[in-house]
């Protein structure tokens, strides 16, 4: 199978509603655009996915390999908004690829 259509599955919740989004490698530059393209979110990703906004947080659960290491940037901005609890992710920074397959997203609400 050719790496580039392998396929990539990922649960995604917001208010309480689960949808599954099957993608492929590289199809999208990083979650935040595959949220945006798939379910529409108002107000989300406001810088356009520098890092820097915290607009675009999401609790993200099974992630794999790099996907585990936050830069340092991805790290500041958390911190700044006050939300530096186990599994918060800016969803820019995520990258769409294998170590995104079979994770659980859950979209940013009140009570993160």
């Amino acid at each position: 199978m050719n790496d580039e259509r392998k396929e990539i599955s990922i649960t995604i919740i917001k208010a309480g509603e689960v949808n599954i989004v099957k993608t492929y490698l590289h199809q999208y530059r990083n979650l935040m655009v595959l949220l945006n393209n798939s379910i529409y979110l108002e107000n989300f990703g406001e810088c356009g996915g520098q890092g820097r906004c915290a607009t675009c947080i999401v609790k993200a659960v099974g992630l794999k390999g790099n996907a585990n290491m936050m830069e340092r940037n991805e790290a500041a901005t958390i911190g700044k908004a006050g939300l530096g609890k186990e599994a918060i992710r800016l969803s820019c920074q995520l990258l769409i690829n294998e170590d995104l397959n079979g994770a659980v997203i859950e979209i940013a609400g009140d009570e993160f």
